[in-house]
């Protein structure tokens, strides 16, 4: 009996030292992608969605543009595509309220995907207007610790991508704020691995 009981206990203690061991990891490459910007010309930028209030980018969703912006000026790609859609109630999409804001700051060539609720389904819809458009490589820009996650899934629906996060807004302000956001994105990124569909869009904050 008692041997029957020790072999449990380490067969318990094997289980939690793997799931261990894979949260860490999985949070180490959370951490290190997230400082990785792997900008080089591209068929096309893509930014994706965050917040938006009545056609009115969020503070996270701006620093996400405003990147997108000096990667268009510094000529990495001719074409940005901005995606996500509405909320119930919501007169403007992030895809569309993301383009306004794109052209009112001076960019020429926007294309906005008004698909996508959350990150897979919209890699989704610009995996389809990626073949549409012959496109083989896509920049993704988002936030540091959603790159990881946002990175694999383009990836896993047959995008050719690289991110350049933003290193601006209220995401990267705080260590205190890191870290929670490295602990959610790892739990995302489990989360998909596991059930193949989001856990949820990038942080939103205003």
């Amino acid at each position: 009996m008692r041997r029957a009981l020790r072999w449990v206990l380490r067969g318990v203690a094997a289980v939690v030292a793997l799931v261990v061991l894979v949260v860490g990891f999985t949070a180490f490459r959370v951490w290190q992608v997230a400082r990785q910007d792997s900008r080089a010309p591209a068929d096309a930028i893509v930014v994706l969605g965050a917040s938006q209030f009545d056609g009115r980018p969020s503070s996270v969703y701006r620093s996400r543009l405003d990147h997108a912006k000096a990667l268009y000026d510094a000529h990495v790609a001719s074409v940005v595509v901005t995606v996500g859609a509405n909320r119930p109630g919501d007169r403007f999409t992030e895809a569309g309220a993301g383009a306004t804001y794109l052209h009112e700051h001076g960019v020429g060539e926007v294309d906005a995907v008004a698909e996508g609720s959350d990150t897979l389904s919209s890699l989704q819809a610009v995996a389809r207007l990626a073949k549409e458009h012959g496109w083989d490589d896509v920049l993704l820009v988002t936030d540091p610790w959603h790159s990881y996650r946002a990175r694999a899934m383009a990836r896993e629906v047959g995008l050719h991508a690289r991110t350049s996060p933003t290193r601006t807004g209220p995401v990267v302000q705080g260590r205190a704020r890191e870290a929670r956001y490295i602990a959610r994105e790892t739990a995302a990124y489990l989360y998909y691995k596991v059930f193949r569909t989001s856990f949820g869009r990038g942080p939103s904050a205003v």
